[in-house]
C-alpha cells in the first residue's frame, strides 16, 4: 500500500532584512505577504492531489498567521493542503532551515519547497547534499525568492510551482521530467586546526576584510575574487559581476573564477554590475578564466573572509589555504517551466466537460 504523498514547506520569515534593503532600497516582503504566498501554494497543491504538507515552526507569527488563515479559507469552502508543524523549537536562526531540512529528509518528504533568499536556499541545501553521491539521492527543493539578491531562487508564482510539486510528488510526473540536477561550490579552508568545509550554491566571493562584521556583502571595497557556479547577465548580486563579462547559465557545464582589481593597475576592464537592487557600481576586473568541474582553485590572499551566496561566513588566516572547486551533478530541483508544459501536453490538468 503506497504512503501519500508528503511535501516539505520551508518558509524562512525573515529573510530579504539585511543591510542591503536599507541602503538599496528595496523593498520587503511583510509576514502578511509570505502567508498568501504559502495559501496559494497550498491551494495548488491540493488541487494537484497532494493533502499534507509538513511545515517548518517559527517564532516570528508566521506559522500562526497561516492557521489562523486557513481556518478562514475553509470556512468559505476552499480546498487546501493540510499544514503539519514540524516537531521542533524554533530558536529563530538558520539553524532552525538546517534542521527543518534534516527532519523532512528523515520523515521521506517526497520534495521540499522553500521561501527565502540564496542564504535560507543553501542552508537547506547544505544538509539535504550530506552523505549524498548523486544528484538523485537528494529531495528535490522547489525555490520560491523572497530574499534581497535571489540569484539561485528564481522568480515564480507559487501557484505554478505547486503545481509543478504537486505534479511530481503525486507521482504523474517523474523525476526525468521534473527534476534537473544543479551545480554548487566547495569551499574547503585548510590550517594547523584542521579542516573547515562549506558550499555556495551561486557565489563565493573572497574579501580581504579580517572581521566578517555586517554579513551582508554591499560594497565592492575590499573583494578580491569572485568564484561563481553559474553567472546570468540578468541576476542581481555579486554573481552578475561575472555575468555581465561571461555568461554561464545554471545547465551548462563549467563555472567561472573572476579576479578583481580594486586599483587600475592591472585592470582589463571595468563592468558596471547590479551588486544589489537599486545599486549599480564599478568593479574593476583583472582576469576571468573557466571553472572545469573539479579542479581547485587556490586563493590567493593570505587573509580575509569568505562570502556565500552573498554573505561573510568564513575567516581565514596567514597559513591557512583556501581552495574553492565546482561540483556538477550535486542536488536536485523541480523544473517548474518543463512541469507545466508536460502537463499540457500530457493533458493532465484536464478534467471531462
Amino acid at each position: 500500500m503506497s504512503h501519500p504523498p508528503v511535501v516539505g514547506l520551508i518558509a524562512n520569515p525573515v529573510s530579504a532584512r539585511d543591510i542591503r534593503r536599507i541602503v538599496a532600497n528595496a523593498g520587503n516582503l511583510q509576514l502578511p505577504d509570505r502567508v498568501n504566498i504559502v495559501l496559494r501554494l497550498l491551494a495548488a497543491l491540493a488541487a494537484t492531489g497532494v493533502g499534507r504538507v509538513r511545515m517548518m515552526p517559527d517564532r516570528a507569527g508566521l506559522a500562526a498567521m497561516l492557521q489562523r488563515h486557513l481556518a478562514r479559507e475553509r470556512r468559505q469552502g476552499h480546498v487546501l493542503a493540510e499544514v503539519e508543524l514540524l516537531d521542533m523549537v524554533p530558536g529563530a536562526t538558520v539553524e532552525d532551515s538546517c534542521r527543518a531540512a534534516r527532519l523532512l529528509r528523515a520523515q521521506g518528504a517526497t520534495a521540499i519547497v522553500v521561501l527565502g533568499g540564496d542564504g535560507t536556499h543553501r542552508a537547506v541545501v547544505r544538509e539535504l547534499v550530506a552523505g549524498a553521491g548523486d544528484w538523485r539521492q537528494t529531495v528535490p527543493v522547489c525555490g520560491l525568492s523572497t530574499g534581497t539578491n535571489n540569484a539561485f531562487p528564481e522568480l515564480r508564482e507559487s501557484t505554478t510551482a505547486g503545481l509543478a510539486v504537486g505534479l511530481y510528488a503525486s507521482g504523474r510526473l517523474g523525476a526525468e521530467v521534473a527534476l534537473v540536477p544543479n551545480k554548487l561550490l566547495d569551499v574547503r579552508i585548510d590550517g594547523a586546526a584542521g579542516t573547515r568545509h562549506d558550499i555556495a550554491l551561486v557565489d563565493a566571493v573572497i574579501a580581504d576584510a579580517r572581521l566578517i562584521g555586517a554579513r551582508a556583502l554591499w560594497k565592492p571595497e575590499g573583494l578580491h575574487s569572485v568564484y561563481l557556479a553559474f553567472a546570468e547577465p540578468q541576476a542581481i548580486g555579486l554573481s552578475s559581476i561575472g555575468g555581465l563579462l561571461q555568461p554561464v547559465a545554471r545547465t551548462a557545464p563549467g563555472g567561472l573564477a573572476v579576479q578583481l582589481a580594486p586599483t587600475p593597475q592591472g585592470r582589463q576592464c571595468v563592468v558596471h554590475a547590479p551588486i544589489a537592487p537599486g545599486m549599480v557600481c564599478p568593479v574593476g576586473i583583472a582576469r576571468v578564466e573557466s571553472m572545469p568541474a573539479g579542479q581547485p582553485f587556490d586563493v590567493g590572499l593570505p587573509a580575509g573572509v569568505v562570502a556565500l551566496d552573498g554573505e561573510r561566513e568564513l575567516a581565514f588566516a596567514p597559513g591557512e589555504r583556501v581552495q574553492v572547486r565546482l561540483r556538477e551533478n550535486a542536488f536536485a530541483t523541480l523544473d517548474v517551466g518543463r512541469c507545466l508544459h508536460e502537463a499540457a501536453a500530457r493533458g493532465l490538468l484536464w478534467a471531462a466537460a
